[in-house]
C-alpha cells in the first residue's frame, strides 16, 4: 500500500508546525494501514532484561503485572541524536523562485516541510535534533537537544527561510566544505539527513564525496536526500521550441530548443545519478532520491526504516 500526502493541499497560511502535525498525523495513520505498519511511532520506555547486568534498574511493578523483568530505559539509551542539514543555496529555489506556494514546490520549500515534519516525528519519539543550513557557506548549526524551547526554535529557523524569498543575490553551493564543518562540529555520533540538489558549482563538486565520507568516518549515519524535480531537472520536459535558461547562481545564459538535446541530457543527468549512488553506497551512506512531486512520505517511512536498523 503506498502511503502518499498530497502536499499540494497544505495550506502556506497554516504555521509550519501546524502543517508539520499535519503531514505527521496523515502518514501515521496511512502507516498504519500499511505493511509498514509493524514500526513504532511512539516512546519506548523500556527494554528486556539481559542476564547478568545489574538489577538496580528493573521495573518491579511492571514484573508484577507482566511477570516479565524490564529495565527502565534513560534518556540516553533512548533517544536518537539527529542533525538535519539542509541546503538553500539559489538552485534550491528551482522551479519556480519562490517558497511561498505549495502547490508550485519549489526544492527548499519541499525541504522544508519535510525537515519540520521530522521534526515533529521525532519530537513525538523524543528524539533530540539540531539543524545545519548552508549555502555558499555553513550559515546555522545547532546542536542536538530534545526539549520544547528547541524545538520551537528550529521551527523559527525554518519560517525564516520560507519567508526569504529568491532575492538578486546568488548564493552558489558549497556542500563540501559546509559537511567538512558538520563532521567536525558534531562531536557525539548521530544520524544525518542531508537533503540537498548535489549542483556544488563545478570546481568543488569532485570534493563532496570526501566530505561525505568525512561524515562516516566520524561514526554518523548519513542519510542522503537528493532534492529534485523529475519533470524539468531529469527528463528536461519543455514544449518544442526556443528558451533562454539563465543558470541561477551564475546568472550564466544558454538559449537553445530542449527538445533537440532532450536524450543527450537525460543520459548526463543519469550517469551523475549513477555516480552518486554508487560513492553513496561505497561509504555506506544511504542514498534517497525525493521528488519534489512524490510527497513527504519517502522521507518519513525512509527515516523510520534508517531508525529501526540503529536500534
Amino acid at each position: 500500500m503506498t502511503l502518499q500526502i498530497d502536499q499540494h493541499k497544505i495550506s502556506r497560511f497554516s504555521s509550519l508546525e501546524l502543517v508539520a502535525r499535519q503531514v505527521v498525523e496523515g502518514f501515521i495513520t496511512g502507516l498504519h494501514k500499511s505493511p509498514f505498519h509493524g514500526f513504532s511511532v511512539e516512546f519506548a520506555e523500556h527494554r528486556l532484561y539481559n542476564r547478568g547486568e545489574s538489577i538496580r534498574n528493573i521495573d518491579w511493578k511492571l514484573y508484577g503485572r507482566t511477570e516479565k523483568l524490564f529495565v527502565k530505559r534513560f534518556e540516553e539509551e533512548t533517544n536518537l541524536r539527529c542533525q538535519v542539514v539542509i541546503d538553500h543555496s539559489t538552485s534550491m529555489y528551482f522551479p519556480h523562485g519562490s517558497t511561498q506556494n505549495p502547490e508550485k514546490p519549489s526544492k527548499l520549500l519541499f525541504s522544508v516541510y519535510a525537515a519540520a515534519s521530522l521534526f515533529e516525528l521525532m519530537r513525538r519519539q523524543r528524539d533530540a535534533v539540531g539543524l545545519s543550513l548552508f549555502s555558499d557557506s555553513l550559515k546555522l548549526h545547532t546542536k542536538n537537544r530534545s526539549n520544547p524551547v528547541h524545538y520551537k526554535y528550529l521551527l523559527a529557523q525554518l519560517e525564516q527561510l520560507l519567508d526569504n524569498d529568491l532575492g538578486m543575490d546568488a548564493f552558489q553551493t558549497s556542500a563540501t566544505e559546509a559537511l567538512h564543518q558538520i563532521a567536525e562540529l558534531s562531536h557525539k555520533r548521530s544520524m544525518v539527513i542531508i537533503f540537498s540538489d548535489m549542483m556544488d558549482n563545478s570546481e568543488q563538486a569532485a570534493g563532496i564525496f570526501p566530505a561525505l565520507q568525512h561524515l562516516r568516518y566520524n561514526k554518523h549515519e548519513v542519510i542522503l536526500f537528493h532534492v529534485f524535480d523529475s519533470e524539468k531537472e531529469t527528463m528536461l520536459e519543455y514544449e518544442n521550441r526556443p528558451y533562454k535558461f539563465i543558470d541561477m547562481e551564475t546568472h550564466e545564459v544558454l538559449k537553445l530548443n530542449p527538445v533537440q538535446v532532450q536524450q543527450a541530457y537525460r543520459q548526463s543527468v543519469e550517469l551523475k545519478t549513477k555516480e552518486l549512488k554508487m560513492k553513496c553506497g561505497q561509504y555506506n551512506i544511504e542514498y534517497i532520491e525525493a521528488d519534489i512531486h512524490h510527497g513527504f512520505n519517502q522521507v518519513l517511512l525512509s527515516y523510520l526504516i534508517k531508525r529501526s536498523k540503529l536500534y
